[in-house]
């Protein structure tokens, strides 16, 4: 982000603009909203600059810009379509202490002016860093379309409001408050004018206070692989509302993102092999916080797929604490369709297996000589470490030298890898790539890709294509 978005208190500041013309009067327009104090300089001023400076709506000087001229003003814009004369105001603008601005100019900019969605006092500013001013205007656009006049008009009840609310305690309670004002009782209220919609805040202030808190919560929440987009709604919704936030190591931060600013969030993370959180001080913490607070507990993938769900349900239910399970897109349903396969294949098999190999004694309750058969079909999580030992009671059991075998790092993920490979090579194959993220292991399939090439000759993907990063 190299625009830092803030909102400048302009009550009685000065603002300069140099330039008087079509250029000048666009930025005016959105500068006559505020409380500013705003001098405009430049010979041949536009229609709109004269009318309003005889309104007193602005002060108006038909001379171009000069030193001195921009003492204590808070922001300097050059609006002259004049490069020499702009880069003049710039410089006396920042001479002065002010922030300055050159319309159309980012590079020689201190600020940029953003596209605003005006519904007073709730105001809403998009910016592109410059980048896609049309995009700007069409998001403006769509947003003035969705949020009613009214909006404005809550939003001024409820800020006079706000000190008869702050008898509701801090957190949720409070936010529940307003929020059922603004989404359900303020709107329909308003229908019948502003007297019935602070008497609406009245009736709903009882309401609140007479309600019993709330109790806490968890809800344990499935992120799926980590692409935001295969995050479910449900999911989205209680991230946007949690008061509390656990997550695993490997729940990315455009997740995280999701989550209320204010709330707490706290990781718990596990590292194969390595420094962990223990299970019990997980299930300590989540019954510590859902206790009281709305608990939302992300897990990779889905909760109920290797991921501890009945320990940490246990544990909740011993507290007598309420929970609810949120599943996500479990690791091997994005991989395989990452990869462009399916699971099941009618005359290639009609089931397939879910392991781990994160344990490799785990392994040994697998039924080894169904694996082993051809157009058996496997996805093993966390297998990279029991890649040999895999391969050797593969082979055991009666498995093919070149039975197929697809890894998918960081499934869904801008960095995805896939290494397409044989059971021989599995080992040798995982060791030259060197995977750093999470991966999913696939017995008995191959990349579409793959199948592609072997069916076409005439068309050659690139060898480090089929074996790396398909």
């Amino acid at each position: 982000m190299r625009h830092f978005p803030i909102f400048v208190n302009l009550s009685g500041r000065r603002v300069v603009v140099s330039g008087a013309g079509a250029c000048a009067v666009s930025k005016l327009r959105l500068l006559l909203k505020t409380e500013a104090r705003i001098a405009v300089f430049g010979p041949d001023p536009a229609p709109e600059v004269l009318k309003w400076a005889a309104d007193g709506r602005l002060t108006h000087l038909p001379r171009a810009l000069e030193q001195g001229d921009a003492v204590c003003a808070a922001l300097v814009y050059g609006a002259n379509e004049d490069a020499a004369l702009d880069a003049r105001a710039v410089e006396i603008g920042r001479a002065a202490g002010a922030l300055t601005n050159i319309v159309d100019n980012l590079e020689d900019s201190q600020f940029i002016t953003p596209a605003i969605v005006d519904r007073d006092p709730v105001t809403i500013a998009i910016g592109t860093e410059g980048a896609a001013p049309v995009l700007a205007r069409r998001i403006k656009a769509d947003l003035e379309e969705r949020l009613p006049a009214s909006l404005g008009v809550l939003a001024r009840i409820g800020q006079a409001f706000r000190p008869r609310a702050e008898v509701l305690p801090m957190g949720r309670k409070r936010r529940n408050f307003w929020s059922r004002f603004y989404d359900q009782r303020g709107p329909e209220a308003l229908k019948d004018g502003e007297d019935a919609a602070r008497l609406a805040l009245e009736e709903l202030l009882a309401e609140e206070l007479a309600e019993r808190p709330e109790a806490g919560h968890v809800w344990i929440v499935g992120t799926g692989p980590g692409d935001p987009d295969l995050l479910t709604l449900k999911a989205r919704k209680l991230l946007h509302g949690a008061d509390v936030v656990i997550h695993d190591r490997l729940v990315p931060a455009p997740i995280l993102e999701l989550a209320r600013r204010e709330a707490t969030v706290i990781e718990v993370g596990k590292i194969p092999y390595g420094p962990s959180w223990k299970q019990e001080d997980i299930n300590a913490l989540l019954v510590e916080h859902g206790r009281t607070a709305q608990v939302v507990r992300l897990k990779s993938g889905d909760p109920g797929i290797f991921g501890r769900l009945d320990e940490e349900m246990d544990a909740l239910d011993a507290a007598g604490i309420g929970f609810d399970v949120v599943p996500g897109i479990t690791s091997a349903a994005a991989a395989a369709a990452s990869i462009k396969v399916s699971l099941t294949k009618r005359g290639r098999n009609g089931a397939f297996r879910i392991l781990t190999g994160h344990d490799v004694n785990g392994f040994a309750e697998a039924d080894w000589r169904d694996l082993a058969k051809p157009g058996s079909v496997a996805a093993i999580y966390m297998g990279v470490r029991a890649a040999t030992f895999l391969r050797g009671r593969l082979m055991i059991h009666g498995a093919a030298e070149d039975t197929p075998v697809t890894a998918v790092e960081n499934a869904s993920r801008p960095d995805q890898r896939v290494i397409a490979t044989r059971l021989i090579d599995l080992p040798d194959a995982l060791a030259a790539a060197k995977p750093a993220g999470p991966v999913m292991l696939f017995l008995g399939l191959t990349p579409r890709a793959a199948h592609i090439v072997a069916q076409q000759p005439e068309f050659q993907l690139p060898e480090s294509q089929l074996s790396e990063a398909l």
